[in-house]
Order: C-alpha cells, then structure tokens, then sequence
C-alpha cells in the first residue's frame, strides 16, 4: 500500500496460522465493482518468528507452507492490488476501523494442574488499547476460555481507554471464533464457511455483522449470533471438545478392533450412512495442533480462574489425556512387534505435521511418538513432503522419502497425499522392516501384498486383516 486511500483500514493483530490467512482473506474482499473494500495491515511482534512473518508476507509468500493453491493465489492478487502490507508497529492500531485479535492465550495443558497462560494474551489486547481510535471494532477470533471478552478483554481496553482520556464506550468489541482449517481448503474456512459471533454490545454485535458479511460469503453461510460473548466462546470450546472427545472414543474402539478381527473403518463408513452419525471419527496417530489437544480443558479453567467456581469436566479432561497418550501406546505396540523393545532399532516415521496436507508440527502426535521411541532407545529418521525443518526436535529433516534399506521399522503417521500415492512394494525393494500403518494410508490390497511379499503390516483400527479365514 503506498500512500493513503478512502478504504477503511483493517489491522490483523498475530500472523500466525489463523491471522495470515485471515489477513488475506480480509484483503480479498472486493466490492460490486471489484474494488478492495479494505486495506489491511498484518501486525505482529518484533522478534525472529514475527519479523519472519512480516517479511514473508511483505514479499507476496505466505509465511507457512501451504498446499492451498486458492489461498496462494490471493495473497498474489492482493499484492497486486496493493491493499495487503504487513509490520510490527502497533501505531498502526489507531488507523484502523477494525482489528480483529488473532493472537494466541495458552494453557500448561501438559501440567498434573493446569493453569491459563494470560500474560501475552493481556498484553496484546494493552496495546490495542494504548492505540486503538474512538468508534472502532475490536472483534476477538482468538480461541479463548468462556468468559475471556466479558472478565479479560472488555476491562484492559477499558482501562487502557480510560488512560488516554477516552471514553470506553466508544470502542465496540466483540468476539467471532474461526474455524480455520490449513490444508486444501484453507482458505475457503475462511470465505466459505459459517461463523459464530456476538458482541459485548448490541451495537458491538452489529458491527461485527457488517463487517463479516463484507468478508465471508454469507449468502451461502449465513451468519450466527448469539446472545453474549461468552455464549460464542462457549460455542467453539465445546464445538473442539466435541471433536476431540469423539476422537478419544475411537481410540478404545480402534484397539478392540485391532483384537476381535474387525475393521473398524469398515464399521465407521457403515454408521455414517445415517445422516445424524455423518461425522463420525475413525482411529489414528493421535491428535495434534494447537486447537484439539488443549481446548477440552478451557472450559475447567474459565470456571475456576473466570467464574470463581469448582466445576469438575471428566469427560473433557479424559479426552485430552487420552489423545495425548495415544501416541507413546503406539511406540509400546510397536516395541511388542518388534520382539518386546525399541532399544537398538532404527525407525523410519513418515509423517511429522499433526494432519493431512498441513505443514503445521505444533503438539504434533509424532513428536510425542519421537520422544517416547528415543527414551526407549531407538534411532528415528522422520520425513514429511511439507517440513524441512522440524523446530521443535532442532531437526533437519530429509525432502525425499529415504531409502528403506537399514530400517527395522517404518511408521506412516499421517495421511499425506504423497504417502498415499507411495509405490510401497517398489520402494521397500528387498527391504523388509515391519510396516506400522497409523492413519489408514495403505489400502487392503497393499496390505496383503506387502505380507505375502514378507512383511510384517500392522494397521490401526483393522484387525480383520490379522484375523483372515484360511479361505480368505
């Protein structure tokens, strides 16, 4: 963007995986005679990761690989266009008719008593409120515990306000969760896809509805609003726990299949033919991501540290712990069918990002299988088509799929399209490490190729393949 223009401004607040893309979205909104309707301004911190993300975007890249050739192709007409820049000065908040706050609010998830890491959160929305200009829109999108726009937000930027001679009440806030899903549809989570929102005000909530219905197709996806702030954070709270709760069923499921000769993906297809039960979970690696593995225990700790109440969520807090256990159960599995121990042996895993398509490693399934597989003593390579470095292990990681020559085991841990389309036969050659299929990649007939070619195959969630009639 050179020079000022009649668009309003809108300032992204993070450029992490939900504000990039959220920041392109917002520059791809165009009006009926396909002009931008925006400029916008992605912010995020001075250090490394945020002056990495700033520059990436300022030279047309999205900052994290991607397989979305939509959201790639917008970014490009954007910078085209000249509405999308990006940096890492907070001045820019007072320009801006809108920010929308994509800044992360973490939990110790991993910790015996979880507590809510509020520090980075509360001060992102301090330094809105240091800038922030008398009749904008604050919209929060950040996942947040229930309760966090009403006790968190809503009193900082009072505050903040209040300091700079400015009256509160002129600055609408409001919440709207994403549903941001990286991958091939990336950016269409965020233009073609349904959203949530309330305001801390009803003029809040109405604002927050104008400029939603300028960025998302609404026609299509009509918007929703409910009754508080706190309701729209409770609904994508409990939206994550239900997914990750149904996840953490199939686990239990997954292994009694695996014992009484069952397909479990079988019997899954089958349910969903009734349309209530359509998306139902299957067996996996395990869950990953910032969103799943954490959330369930939102709702625990808005009570107690929000609410001021003692409120027990057994069924949320067991998921969690069940997902995150998931993936040391499967290095003791493979430790048995490797006669008992990983000591001394040496592991190929494919797949490090924590799904599909999405170079995206943080809380990745595979990192714990990793960890728990070097404590045992094993040697691990791991490879994935969409990381070359892998940050949280400090591993470089090779492009191509190694050789299998050497391995004593080769783990396939996410579904990648590239694992799938993988000639298994041709590229093991005489190499016969035991095959562990964590996420449904190989098919039955490769499968039974692979045994009769001398392969040990395990697959999760499809014991009818351990358990075939001599006839079969």
């Amino acid at each position: 963007m050179s020079g000022s223009t009649d668009r309003p401004t809108v300032a992204v607040q993070g450029l992490g995986f939900v504000g990039a893309a959220m920041a392109i979205a917002v520059a791809s909104a165009l009006d009926e005679t396909g002009a931008p309707r925006y400029d916008v301004v992605g912010v995020d911190l001075d250090d490394a990761a945020g002056s990495a993300r700033v520059a990436a975007l300022n030279e047309g890249r999205f900052p994290f690989e991607t397989t979305d050739t939509a959201l790639v192709a917008a970014l490009e007409a954007a910078r085209d266009r000249g509405n999308l820049r990006a940096g890492t000065d907070p001045s820019v908040y007072g320009d801006a008719a809108v920010i929308v706050v994509d800044v992360p609010l973490d939990i110790d998830w991993r910790a015996a008593s979880p507590t809510l890491r509020l520090g980075g959160f509360e001060a992102a929305i301090r330094t809105v409120g240091r800038h922030v200009s008398p009749g904008a829109l604050v919209l929060v999108e950040t996942t947040v515990p229930p309760g966090t726009t009403e006790r968190i937000v809503v009193p900082l930027l009072a505050e903040e306000l209040r300091a700079r001679g400015i009256d509160p009440a002129s600055v609408d806030i409001a919440h709207s969760y994403e549903r941001v899903m990286p991958g091939a549809d990336y950016f269409a989570s965020i233009v073609h896809y349904w959203r949530v929102y309330a305001g801390h005000t009803p003029a809040a909530a109405d604002a927050a509805e104008r400029f939603l219905t300028t960025v998302i197709d609404t026609e299509q996806y009509p918007l929703t609003r409910v009754g508080s702030t706190t309701a729209s954070e409770t609904a994508k709270v409990m939206e994550n726990t239900f997914r990750a709760t149904t996840i953490a069923l199939m686990d239990e499921w997954g292994r009694f299949a695996e014992s009484v000769g069952v397909d479990l993906f079988e019997v899954v297809d089958a349910i969903r033919m009734r349309p209530t039960h359509a998306n139902m979970r299957t067996p996996g690696f395990g869950v990953g991501g910032y969103c799943l593995t954490k959330d369930p225990l939102f709702a625990k700790l808005a009570a107690s540290e929000l609410w001021g109440m003692s409120m027990e969520f057994p069924f949320s807090t067991a998921a969690v712990r069940t997902n995150d256990d998931s993936p040391r159960r499967i290095a003791e599995q493979l430790a048995e069918l490797l006669g008992g121990s990983l000591a001394g042996r040496r592991i190929l895993l494919l797949g490090i990002s924590y799904r599909q398509d999405v170079g995206d490693t943080r809380y990745s399934p595979s990192e714990t299988f990793v960890r728990a597989a070097l404590d045992a003593g094993a040697e691990v390579v791991a490879q994935d088509p969409l990381i070359s470095h892998w940050d949280e292990l400090g591993w470089d990681t090779p492009a191509e799929v190694p050789e299998a020559d050497g391995f004593d085991a080769v783990v396939f841990a996410v579904p990648h399209r590239s694992y799938r389309d993988l000639d298994v036969t041709t590229w093991l050659g005489s190499a016969r490490p035991i095959i562990y299929d964590g996420f449904d990649v190989l098919d039955d007939e490769q499968v039974r190729t692979l045994r009769a070619a001398g392969c040990q195959v395990h697959s999760i969630g499809r014991g009818h393949l351990d358990h075939q009639r001599p006839e079969d």
